[in-house]
């Protein structure tokens, strides 16, 4: 299945967090699938914990649908330092965009979750069906609750409204204009930026969090933007879909693996005093293969050699908040 041009040509688009990592990906993708107006708003144009600035971009676009990317993420650190930030944030965007969306008779939402909402100890691989049955992993449960309320909200606005709002859940996506601050990296732009600092320095060692012995699955952006073209074309159902590759990879192979691509030769330091976070991650993605066609394309060592070159060439990290 690929991108449908006339499902695009007479659509106007708003992508929230058009200017992130992932949305400048989805802006791309809406382009070239001929959208018709791709509207792409940015925290420094609204403030979408404002409602009163949600309504002046809702007014001003005009939109037939929605995606909502717009979030306040990082890594383990991040959420740690910050988990009352990350938690009104994530609620109060979402919340406000879908019931002011709704006022303002928005054909279609496409509200994006998080894999951090599942329990921590949810079988392998996680099914859709699993998600309420435990708490999230601590270390990043605000932000992961924050945004599993949102598909309570879609869901309850379709049984009452019968507005059309779907909820996506992404793992953890990777690639070209990732954010590489130091303060608030995600653990492959945080390793490659550590190499790749190392080997230009000559230190033989880089410091890598917690144990190593955690697993996490990883999705090149590229794939999940086309994930989330094809589902606001054709998904149009109430249960949340998880969109990844379905592949697992320990922490230390992935740290491996970033070595020999990086060409760092030194040693990896854990630091065992800093948290892993959730044990294990793996999706079961058969739904998104079945409801709209999405398969991930890109090998993780392709998606890797892709994401080094573009920061060895740009080398310019984007801010946590998008």
């Amino acid at each position: 299945m690929g991108n449908e041009i006339g499902f695009w040509a007479d659509k106007t688009v708003l992508v929230t967090g058009g200017g992130g990592f992932l949305g400048q990906h989805v802006v791309a993708k809406l382009n070239a699938a001929g959208c018709g107006k791709v509207v792409a708003s940015s925290k420094s144009e609204y403030d979408l914990r404002e409602r009163e600035q949600i309504v002046r971009l809702l007014k001003n676009a005009k939109p037939d649908l929605v995606i909502h990317l717009a979030a306040s993420v990082g890594g383990i650190g991040a959420n740690q330092s910050h988990p009352a930030e990350f938690f009104y944030d994530n609620a109060i965007m979402g919340i406000e965009l879908i019931e002011q969306a709704r006022r303002l008779n928005v054909r279609k939402f496409v509200c994006l979750g998080t894999i951090c909402a599942y329990p921590k100890f949810a079988p392998l691989p996680f099914r859709e069906e699993d998600l309420w049955n435990g708490y999230p992993e601590e270390t990043n449960a605000p932000y992961g609750l924050a945004k599993k309320m949102l598909l309570v909200q879609s869901q309850a606005y379709r049984q009452e409204y019968g507005f059309n709002c779907i909820y996506l859940l992404p793992v953890n996506l990777y690639g070209p204009k990732d954010n590489f601050d130091p303060q608030t990296s995600h653990v492959i732009p945080a390793l490659i930026r550590k190499m790749l600092e190392a080997k230009a320095r000559g230190e033989r060692t880089v410091p890598c969090w917690g144990t190593g012995t955690v697993s996490r699955e990883f999705l090149y952006v590229e794939d999940a933007a086309e994930a989330i073209l094809l589902a606001a074309e054709s998904y149009d159902k109430p249960e949340p879909v998880n969109v990844g590759s379905g592949l697992e990879i320990s922490i230390r192979e992935l740290a491996a693996l970033l070595c020999k691509l990086t060409g760092f030769e030194g040693e990896l330091v854990w630091d065992r005093t800093q948290p892993d976070g959730q044990p294990r991650r793996r999706l079961d993605v058969t739904r998104a293969e079945r409801e709209f066609g999405f398969l991930a394309k890109t090998s993780l060592a392709d998606g890797l050699r892709q994401t080094i070159e573009w920061y060895e060439k740009c080398g310019t990290p984007l801010k946590g908040r998008i």
